[in-house]
């Protein structure tokens, strides 16, 4: 599978081990040029599955950071940046990064800048990791709790995919990352959305495996026609909008949400948004909703909201990326597999949706 003309092609399983291992012995120098990047978790419980695969890199430069969105920051990549200087970094080094969307994300960013660019290839040991954060080639960090507000778009060397990662990790990291895989089938592929609803068993990976295939292949397919976001691309911001201001609100309080329980809620109130606006059906609105709000009953507790937190959420939101002439910019809902961007909404609608 092949993200780009000039890199990014996407790995699974196996077979991505040999070509990962290959690549080392012929475009690597020595095991000493190679950088992997990893938190305190993937240190412990992913490290050990890489290096079964290829033994060597045990004797690579190890980077570690905190595990959490709260490490996502300049300062931890001005931190990863010291630490390739004392290893002795050249512009021919290669970082493997080993972990999440925090840590995918970070690690990119920082292959971006350091020397003017390095090389990187993404292992993405979570589900959001899998289906999200490393497929598409952007990279970013927070600045302050505003989402991705400091990034660039940086192609890996290519992507690998190993779902026997997932088994490392708790139910609610699955159910975040599955939140992505909900809003690819909602936004592009209604046949996808269904086969998303009839998952039984969330802990038995195996058994949906090539959902997880199939939906980075959606995501994959919309970067290919727009690779910088310039239209098309805009469609994977659906259910971001309110969610990325609901996590960036919740990330400096005692309730801090995990990305895909915020894009979650975000979903459903778009959905509204949508039906309200863009010509989506009442009767998909309330698929969509009771859908979602019976698998994930811990976003109930995000709705408990004051007037003056949704006014602060309201605020963040005017910092969002997409927005054009002091307007909010959403993606909505046409139909469930169908897609608008650049819509503007008026405030009161959103935070009327809040409470829908």
């Amino acid at each position: 599978m092949k993200n780009s003309d000039r890199g990014g092609f996407i790995y699974f399983d196996e077979k991505a081990y040999e070509i990962l291992k290959n690549y080392l012995l012929n475009q690597i120098d020595s095991p000493k040029n190679t950088f992997i990047l990893v938190d305190e978790k993937t240190h412990k419980y992913c490290i050990p599955i890489l290096i079964s695969h290829i033994d060597f890199l045990k004797e690579s430069n190890l980077i570690q950071i905190q595990s959490g969105e709260k490490e996502k920051n300049i300062h931890t990549c001005i931190q990863i940046c010291k630490k390739l200087e004392k290893f002795k970094a050249t512009r021919k080094s290669l970082i493997l990064n080993l972990g999440g969307g925090v840590i995918t994300d970070i690690g990119g960013f920082v292959a971006s800048i350091f020397k003017r660019g390095i090389r990187f290839v993404n292992i993405p040991t979570t589900l959001l990791g899998m289906v999200d954060a490393s497929v598409g080639y952007k990279t970013g960090v927070n600045l302050d709790s505003i989402k991705n507000e400091i990034g660039s778009f940086y192609i890996p060397e290519f992507l690998i995919v190993d779902t026997r990662f997932l088994k490392t990790l708790p139910e609610k990291e699955i159910l975040s990352g599955m939140a992505e895989m909900f809003k690819h089938g909602l936004i592009a592929d209604k046949d996808f959305w269904i086969h998303m609803n009839q998952i039984k068993n969330i802990n038995n990976i195996n058994q949906w495996d090539h959902l997880i295939r199939h939906s980075i292949l959606i995501k994959q397919k919309i970067v290919d026609k727009d690779p910088k976001e310039k239209g098309l691309r805009k469609i994977l911001n659906f259910g971001h909008t309110i969610g990325h201001a609901l996590e960036s609100y919740f990330m400096n309080t005692e309730k801090e949400v995990l990305h895909g329980i915020a894009v979650i809620m975000g979903i459903i109130c778009e959905s509204w948004i949508s039906y309200k606006i863009n010509g989506l059906s009442i009767y998909d609105y309330k698929n969509i909703k009771s859908t979602l709000s019976g698998l994930y009953p811990m976003q109930k507790k995000i709705y408990d909201l004051s007037d003056s937190e949704i006014e602060k959420i309201l605020m963040i939101m005017e910092y969002d990326k997409k927005n054009e002439k002091n307007k909010i910019q959403f993606s909505l809902l046409k139909e469930i597999g169908k897609c608008s961007y650049n819509c503007g909404v008026p405030l009161s609608l959103i935070k009327e949706s809040f409470w829908k």
